[in-house]
């Protein structure tokens, strides 16, 4: 379908066609709901389409934080709502046979400071109380993975992945217009008012009259001024590389890899007919525009961890707007009765969107108990520009502490 043109009912309008818009839209659907989902650009054209593809439980707060706010039952719940989220994309993946958009397993998490005890109590207090299965690396270890001397230890989660999430994106639309949503991209909303128990959702060319809606809308902005207060845009750099022989000779590790910095590397080696590409994410900025050379400094990064790397030559660089809430956890919930908001999923991973498509669904239809789960963490105002130039400055300041942890 082109865009919204005219007026149309459903029982639901769900307003952005981000992963969690997608998955939120399809669940409703094979449940029996009518749905119709509105894009502002094209289904994927955001943060969903743009990341770097890790698909792992947790979220971008740690658990120790999630623990003191929460309690560690819920925050037990909260983890294990997560591990939901990541087995329904690989199980989306494997019941539609298309595992070709698996392009590695497994998740190696890195320190490059030398207090590795803190590391191995992490590790056993995850296995402990959020039944993770983590396998420590000592540094010796780490040589046969890595040719790098910058990082100390770390520990792996055989269970994460990583994808192409464009592909991704592309199956969930598939999957839906198959079940009967009603998908209009280049349709951006206007406006939601409500009449009675019907709410009214425009577009320059057309409404939709909807039981439900669900706003999914991230940080490119969205029709409702409370939810898009509560979300700062705060931008991350992926930069892939051409083939190089000497990517694998580097990395020998097939999975996601990250490290324990507060806006450390995210990495994977992607392959192709051409060979092994290298690519990498990092640097946080709340600058909407993308940096003059990016390239240059993504390469120096890189040069950082890998010297023999540091003339990679990089074939394509992009940035991604990413939603993130103050409390560093997504915003997941009912705003008022009918009216839902699934966003700020900036530095969760994959494992969120589909997590909060299914407490969603859940709610909708009848039960709440997973969307209860999200109700410690409500919409609070992002500061607005204020809120933005403080966000640079706590980065600033994090990426010193970190390079004095290094030392």
């Amino acid at each position: 379908m082109g865009s919204l043109s005219g007026q149309e009912e459903a029982d639901v309008a769900v307003i952005g066609g981000g992963l969690a818009g997608l998955t939120i839209a399809r669940e409703l659907c094979e449940r029996g709901l009518s749905v119709v989902l509105l894009e502002a650009s094209r289904i994927g054209w955001g943060a969903s389409g743009r990341n770097g593809g890790f698909v792992s439980p947790g979220y971008a707060q740690g658990t120790a934080a999630i623990e003191r706010c929460v309690g560690r039952h819920k925050a037990s719940r909260l983890h294990a709502l997560s591990v939901d989220g990541m087995n329904y994309v690989e199980e989306t993946i494997a019941k539609a046979g298309r595992e070709d958009i698996i392009a590695g397993r497994g998740w190696l998490h890195l320190i490059r400071h030398k207090r590795t005890d803190a590391l191995r109590q992490w590790q056993q207090a995850m296995s402990d109380r959020y039944g993770a299965t983590l396998e420590f690396v000592d540094r010796p270890a780490l040589q046969a993975l890595l040719d790098t001397q910058k990082y100390h230890a770390g520990v792996i989660d055989p269970g994460c992945f990583h994808i192409d999430p464009l592909a991704y994106c592309e199956l969930l639309l598939e999957l839906c217009r198959a079940g009967g949503v009603r998908v209009h991209e280049e349709t951006r909303v206007s406006g939601v008012s409500r009449s009675g128990q019907t709410y009214h959702v425009k577009s320059s060319d057309g409404s939709v009259r909807a039981k439900s809606v669900v706003v999914a809308t991230s940080a490119y902005g969205g029709p409702v001024g409370a939810i898009e207060r509560s979300v700062l845009p705060v931008a991350t750099y992926v930069v892939v590389s051409r083939p190089d022989s000497r990517i694998g000779e580097a990395i020998r590790y097939r999975g996601c890899i990250t490290d324990q910095r507060r806006a450390g590397d995210y990495y994977r080696i992607v392959e192709d007919e051409a060979g092994q590409r290298l690519l990498w994410g990092g640097r946080i900025t709340t600058r909407r525009s993308q940096p003059a050379q990016l390239s240059r400094l993504m390469r120096g990064d890189i040069a950082g961890v890998y010297p023999q790397l540091g003339d990679i030559e990089i074939e394509y660089t992009w940035s991604g707007l990413m939603g993130y809430a103050r409390h560093k956890m997504p915003i997941v919930g009912e705003i008022r009765p009918g009216l839902f908001a699934a966003t700020a999923f900036g530095g969760h991973g994959l494992n969120t969107t589909a997590a909060a498509g299914l407490a969603i669904a859940d709610a909708i239809t009848g039960s709440k108990e997973r969307l209860a789960l999200f109700e410690d963490y409500t919409m609070a105002w992002g500061g607005g520009i204020f809120g933005r130039i403080a966000t640079q400055i706590e980065y600033m300041r994090l990426r010193l502490v970190d390079y004095i942890d290094e030392i």
